[in-house]
């Protein structure tokens, strides 16, 4: 059976937007929100070290692409260096003297070397799980548009914008992985990115929720209250996590694509409007 590709009339489209996020000086810049700031003050903190995971990772493979995935990869890189120098500037924006953020940063960059301990394919194998959560930023941010409604604008658009971006790049890596991979046998291919994402995803959840908690901590709730705090706006209200549990679980269908998801009517309106920033 061929595996299946990204649709062939999909671009990809790096812009290169900054935004103002000195708004999260000011503390819970998640419309005043303690928990939904902890949390994705903690998702950003994973992304600049993640995001170059991610480009080394395809990096390692061009020589083996051609014709239009060779320009994808091209253009995947180019989206995540400026993803990652966004979420940089918000991470910088963070009160360190109260938040125990270079306790986190270590830890996460303890994770990505392990990562990169296990060579070019284990580093895209984990680029290709976690590129499948990123992908369901869009879906997650439309659910949950609601938790941004007081969020000072240039952060809230912040944010749109990566989720937009993650969508739109969301199956390259997968891409690079089948073209990668193109001597394996199915059940091989179906394996090992299956085992993969089940250790990542108990890994990456139980983690991000871990970080946010001592996020928590130091605004003042005890590490019982921040543990449940955090657990219920993942799993229970607004269930940040768990709405995108139906998107998350395709992952394990044989012959799985990303694409099968195809939400390229959600994101129209999002990228017709970051075309025209980016063309400022």
């Amino acid at each position: 059976m061929t595996a299946k590709r990204s649709p062939e009339d999909l671009t990809i489209l790096p812009r290169d937007i900054h935004f103002d996020v000195s708004g999260a000086r000011s503390g819970h810049w998640l419309d005043g929100d303690p928990v939904g700031t902890a949390v994705m003050n903690t998702l950003s903190l994973t992304f600049p070290d993640g995001e170059r995971l991610f480009m080394d990772a395809v990096r390692a493979y061009r020589d083996q692409l051609d014709g239009k995935l060779a320009q994808d990869a091209k253009d995947f890189i180019a989206q995540e260096a400026i993803h990652s120098r966004e979420h940089h500037l918000l991470n910088r924006a963070l009160d360190r003297s109260k938040y125990p953020v270079e306790r986190i940063e270590a830890q996460i960059r303890e994770k990505i070397a392990l990562s990169r301990s296990g060579g070019p394919m284990r580093m895209l194998v984990s680029t290709i799980c976690l590129e499948h959560f990123t992908a369901m930023l869009a879906d997650m941010f439309a659910a949950h548009d609601d938790m941004f409604s007081k969020t000072e604008a240039s952060i809230k658009d912040m944010w749109r914008w990566h989720a937009m971006e993650e969508s739109e790049h969301k199956a390259v890596a997968y891409d690079v992985f089948l073209v990668a991979t193109k001597d394996w046998s199915g059940f091989q291919r179906w394996f090992r990115r299956s085992l993969a994402m089940l250790l990542i995803s108990y890994h990456f959840t139980r983690n991000i929720a871990e970080y946010a908690s001592w996020m928590l901590e130091a605004d003042g709730y005890s590490p019982k209250e921040a543990r449940k705090a955090v657990k219920t706006f993942l799993w229970k209200k607004p269930n940040f996590f768990g709405r995108g549990g139906h998107i998350w679980i395709t992952w394990f269908k044989p012959g799985f694509h990303p694409w099968d998801h195809d939400n390229r009517a959600l994101m129209a309106e999002w990228q017709a409007e970051f075309n025209l920033v980016a063309a400022q």
